[in-house]
């Protein structure tokens, strides 16, 4: 029997909910620590107990109460953006140079920002440590899609690439049409703009012509084996979704080493491919939201719609920042 819709959002919306049992949510609260900043009284992450007892905490720059579970970054009351960046990095680096975590071996050179409450930019930090200290994290995610009315499913047809089996991150597996995450400063739709020429060969012309926004899904992750490096670490993501609709004379190709092949599925042939779990976790995510939204999926046919709504759209329990007001 295959994965259910509300079987695979599950498996990207994995951190437990204080609702459904307290007495359980407050017992496993005790396998992290907080993440903190000096002057700020928000919890910017939960960071894993085996994680806080391995970094090499440069002495001065960070307080860690074990007492309390709290890792705070100490600067001065009037620190810069700049200068807590700058602590982190350090810390980073000296993580690197022990070789502390196999996660930093996948080291992007790309930076994440990380936000305090009413979106108040604090630091930033190497996006391939984000889930060593549990923050959250945003990217994009695009469906292209053509839909010429006359094939099976209504015309509807969607581009989907499967990754490169040399891939660090869930090697092999189904993705979205183009999907990434955004670097500090960086708007969503630039960011797919980005995204759509260095993954899938989209003239910028025609993802701007043709790309619609299509609100975000929330979700927190647990990362497993599959996503490399340690297990156990906190991924909560926000991921802004835009729908692109193309002509039949559009094809998407690769453009980068990140995917091995495009194929124009219908909407029978993806829903088999999710069922069979051969998609990347939080794509499955963005697929069945797809769905919903074009009417494929709804009340009447989804035993499930309710849950799977709610938990599509997670209200995450640390600081998130509007990207209009960035």
């Amino acid at each position: 029997m295959g994965k259910s819709n509300l079987d695979l959002v599950k498996e990207c919306d994995r951190f437990p909910y204080h609702q459904d049992d307290p007495a359980f949510y407050a017992s496993h609260l005790q396998n992290y620590h907080a993440l903190k900043v000096t002057g700020c009284d928000a919890v910017l992450g939960y960071i894993l107990n085996s994680v806080v007892h391995k970094f090499p905490w440069p002495q001065g720059h960070w307080a860690i109460d074990a007492a309390n579970r709290t890792v705070t970054l100490v600067t001065g009351p009037d620190a810069t953006p700049a200068q807590r960046s700058a602590q982190v990095a350090q810390t980073l680096a000296e993580a690197v140079r022990q070789d502390t975590f196999q996660l930093l071996r996948g080291w992007r050179n790309e930076m994440y920002p990380v936000y305090g409450p009413g979106g108040e930019f604090l630091f930033e930090m190497e996006r391939s440590a984000t889930p060593l200290f549990g923050v959250v994290s945003y990217g994009v995610h695009a469906t292209c899609y053509v839909d010429d009315g006359h094939s099976t499913g209504g015309g509807l047809r969607l581009w989907i690439p499967r990754r490169s089996r040399t891939k660090q991150t869930y090697p092999g597996m189904l993705d979205n049409s183009v999907a990434g995450g955004m670097s500090s400063h960086e708007k969503p739709f630039e960011c797919l703009v980005r995204e759509a020429s260095e993954e899938a060969s989209l003239p910028e012309e025609v993802t701007r012509a043709n790309a619609r926004a299509a609100g975000c899904v929330t979700y927190f992750y647990v990362r497993g084996a599959n996503a490399g490096g340690e297990t156990d670490l906190l991924q909560p993501e926000v991921e802004y979704i835009y729908d692109v609709k193309l002509g039949a004379d559009v094809v998407l190709k690769p453009c980068d080493t990140e995917v091995e092949e495009f194929h124009l599925l219908s909407v029978e042939e993806t829903q088999q491919a999710l069922a069979n779990g051969e998609f990347k976790p939080n794509c499955a995510v963005v697929l069945i939201d797809f769905f919903i939204r074009h009417g494929i999926l709804t009340a009447e046919n989804e035993p499930d719609f309710l849950e799977i709504q709610a938990r599509i759209h997670r209200r995450l329990e640390f600081p998130t920042a509007s990207h209009a007001m960035i």
